[in-house]
């Protein structure tokens, strides 16, 4: 197939951005048609967890600081560098309102899941599709070279502004003092603009390479080099680092406190500019392919890819790479107020409550611990993935010339489910070796970085569970592997929302996390890390017998 076939479209006239019947946008409107209808349960979750979480949180304010002494005490709290690196610029501290507070502590974080749900629609729409062969096959009927870009961004157009809406009906009909009807519709109004900006560094990140993975791995770096940026230029002196992030921009809007629309304006205009970046970059490739040219191999392969730990390994390795960068960070970034801790949480009665449940001997060791519980969920994504890989594998089409082979599929999805509980593991350490350095500096106890090290690692077991039921899903119920997402999100919502909302104990039981002892306010308990370990590996031989029964799902 020649590359002006292949740009045109197998079966297309031989003039590239042209369909039969229609112009390069012909068959949009069918293809998000298509896309909605796949996206049916993907999106409305999406939707509504980023809706209620937005919703509880506000009423969680109005609860918590429900008097002016409990907000001048949060203004204290959160006035210092590393509050204001958690939350957001110092300008929200002035009316420190629950709807301020909203604003501040809020709208960074749920811009990065917003940017998030964005680039997952972006990329599952125009790169995975490539990477399928469905694209081309689409596109030897009515289909133009733009209709799938233009769909996945309209798709995430639309996903977008249904969450925007709502957000400003949900939150302006709370009745919550400092949440009027004008700042919810600029809160939805940001959120939207957010979206926007990442979806349109997805567009373009769907042309740089010819892998789904690339794709999205290079617009999540983004996001989180965005995060970062805002989080620095807030901490210092002048703020000028945050007008180099969208998510600053978002942020400064002031809503609820200004209500300043203008920012606004910069993320549409960075949107537009990467969505008209992404459709002329894919006049400059053919399909299947990307912009930047594969690196050619190495003449001989090095020994350790001709075993399937090896392999699996190469393909794990980006990924392992980027989520232990982050989950560094991260553990830094909480390591850097744990000093602080007393201080910022003395005034909040329930985090107070929820503290002298998990025990220890100050605050600050609870703390950890408590955060210890949301590091291990950002770990068990990791996991989550890495194991679910073997699944991709399958359903590409890539598992099937391997198992021709010698290679047994015990040995094959035993090297992704290996690297994925060896990976974890290492992520737990590192991000326990940025919380415990960044600990020790801003305490100055440095015996923080051992126990901080060690408390990350006893989650290790946990994650090993949520790798064995991913494994079950995978050996007996392929098409439900996607369930095994149901771990780490349960164990977020019980095991640390549920400290704080007085969740029964019976429902922090039902997670493998909740049988974890909390270091390093409580002691080690060797039992139920073994009984984990078992359940582990019965769990992961239970899906590989069930791997050997089943036929494989080839493209």
């Amino acid at each position: 197939m020649t590359s002006a076939t292949k740009t045109a479209g197998v079966g297309a006239p031989a003039r590239p951005g042209t369909a039969p019947g229609g112009g390069a946008l012909a068959g949009t409107g069918t293809l998000v048609r298509f896309a909605l209808r796949r996206d049916r349960v993907r999106l409305p979750v999406w939707i509504l967890a980023l809706l209620l979480g937005t919703l509880s949180t506000a009423n969680s304010y109005a609860e918590l600081y429900g008097t002016p002494e409990d907000r001048a005490n949060a203004v204290e709290t959160m006035g210092s560098p590393a509050g204001l690196a958690m939350s957001g610029p110092r300008h929200y501290l002035d009316d420190y309102t629950s709807g301020a507070m909203l604003g501040h502590q809020m709208l960074g974080f749920t811009a990065v899941l917003v940017g998030l749900m964005s680039v997952l629609v972006i990329t599952r729409h125009t790169r995975a599709e490539e990477e399928t062969g469905r694209a081309e096959l689409l596109r030897s009927t009515v289909v133009g070279r733009h209709a799938h870009l233009a769909a996945a961004l309209s798709v995430a157009a639309l996903a977008n502004l249904v969450l925007g809406l709502l957000l400003a009906l949900g939150l302006g009909g709370l009745g919550i003092d400092g949440v009027d009807a004008g700042g919810s519709l600029l809160y939805g109004a940001t959120h939207v603009a957010a979206g926007l900006v990442f979806a349109g560094v997805a567009a373009v990140t769907a042309q740089l390479t010819a892998h789904a993975r690339g794709a999205t791995g290079t617009a999540l770096a983004v996001i989180g080099a965005a995060y970062v940026l805002r989080a620095a230029g807030d901490s210092g002196e002048n703020g000028a680092l945050s007008w180099l992030s969208p998510i600053g921009w978002a942020q400064r809007t002031y809503v609820y406190v200004d209500d300043d629309w203008w920012p606004l304006l910069l993320c549409l205009a960075l949107a537009a500019g990467c969505a008209a970046t992404g459709f002329a970059l894919s006049t400059r490739r053919d399909v299947g392919a990307g912009i930047r040219p594969q690196k050619p191999g190495r003449p001989v392969a090095s020994p350790a890819l001709g075993t399937p730990l090896g392999l699996a390994l190469r393909l794990h390795r980006g990924m392992l790479a980027g989520f232990g960068a982050g989950l560094f960070l991260m553990g830094a970034m909480y390591g850097s107020i744990l000093g602080q801790a007393e201080d910022m949480l003395k005034d909040i009665d329930q985090l107070q409550e929820a503290l002298e449940r998990i025990g220890g001997t100050g605050i600050a060791e609870a703390f950890a611990s408590m955060v210890m519980v949301v590091v291990a969920v950002v770990a068990a994504v990791y996991v989550v993935m890495a194991a679910l890989r073997a699944r991709a594998e399958e359903t590409a089409g890539r598992a099937e010339p391997l198992l021709a082979t010698g290679l047994s599929r015990g040995r094959w999805a035993g090297s992704h489910l290996a690297v994925a509980m060896g990976g974890g593991t290492l992520a737990l350490l590192v991000a326990g070796l940025g919380f415990g350095i960044a600990g020790a500096a801003s305490t100055g106890d440095g015996g923080l970085v051992p126990r901080l090290v060690g408390a990350a690692l006893a989650y290790a077991p946990a994650l090993w569970v949520t790798v064995g039921v991913a494994a079950v899903l995978f050996g007996w119920l392929p098409r439900a592997s996607a369930a095994a997402w149901i771990v780490p999100v349960y164990a977020f919502v019980v095991g640390y929302l549920g400290q704080i909302l007085r969740f029964p104990g019976w429902m922090n039981d039902l997670s493998p996390f909740g049988h974890v002892p909390r270091l390093p306010a409580a002691d080690l308990d060797w039992t139920p890390l073994l009984v984990l370990t078992l359940v582990a590996a019965g769990l992961v031989w239970l899906g590989l017998a069930g791997l050997r029964r089943r036929d494989l799902e080839t493209k």
